[in-house]
């Protein structure tokens, strides 16, 4: 029988390869996505396009209080998407505690189902942004499961894998042409439209355009129009 893995799966560029990595090591996948108060339907119509592709064996939705997640630009239309700046900073875009919750959840579903295995496409052009992308918060995270779970304390443990944490926006997509994923199902911008269209100014679409070119993979992003390319 295969082992079960627990998917987080956004609908954009890297968990799309979690997933398709995951299912090429054999795993049994349930995927799980969140509606939580995003800017943007085509996430989650990404992320349902995407399950269905691979043929996932549960494609879980979760719905959360939007109050939860407030002085984020990712969730208050009040607040602007900022162009791509680099720098160091924490951007306006970071979700308070996103990453602890999603995961929190995937544990309990992944206790339930009676998998061990949880992956997330944390990604190494996120480090210096988010801090629930640092392999030090995988790693506290991995701790923390199997100290808080019967599983886990009973020796059946947990493995957190973010196997994109160390590779480039440009490994990643090489990767993921290795393992066959189309690109074209994926949206990452910050502010997609509804038709999925991507602004192609924001820090996800700046470093996913980015990592296409230095893959020397076509870009099968749309966007809203040809200035945004």
């Amino acid at each position: 029988m295969k082992k079960k893995a627990v998917v987080l799966l956004s609908g954009g560029l890297d968990s799309t390869t979690c997933l398709a990595l995951a299912a090429s090591k054999g795993f049994s996948c349930y995927a799980m996505s969140f509606s939580y108060g995003q800017r943007h339907s085509a996430e989650l119509l990404a992320a349902e396009r995407i399950a269905q592709h691979y043929n996932v064996v549960k494609h879980q939705i979760v719905s959360l209080d939007t109050e939860l997640f407030r002085n984020s630009a990712l969730t208050d239309s009040t607040l602007e998407v900022p162009a791509f700046q680099g720098g160091a900073d924490i951007p306006v875009t970071y979700v308070p505690a996103r990453n602890t919750i999603f995961l929190a959840m995937a544990l309990g579903f992944a206790e339930s189902i009676g998998a061990r295995e949880i992956f997330i496409g944390a990604s190494s052009v996120d480090y210096s942004h988010y801090p629930d992308c640092r392999p030090e918060f995988i790693d506290a995270f991995q701790t923390l499961a199997n100290l808080a779970t019967k599983a886990g304390v009973t020796g059946d443990r947990f493995t957190i894998h973010a196997p994109l944490q160390h590779l480039s926006k440009v490994q990643t997509i090489q990767l993921g042409v290795s393992l066959g994923v189309d690109y074209s199902l994926t949206v990452s911008c910050y502010q997609a439209n509804d038709t999925g269209e991507a602004c192609g100014q924001c820090d996800s679409c700046t470093f996913r355009r980015r990592g296409f070119i230095g893959a020397g993979v076509d870009d099968p992003t749309l966007y809203r129009s040809s200035e945004s390319k």
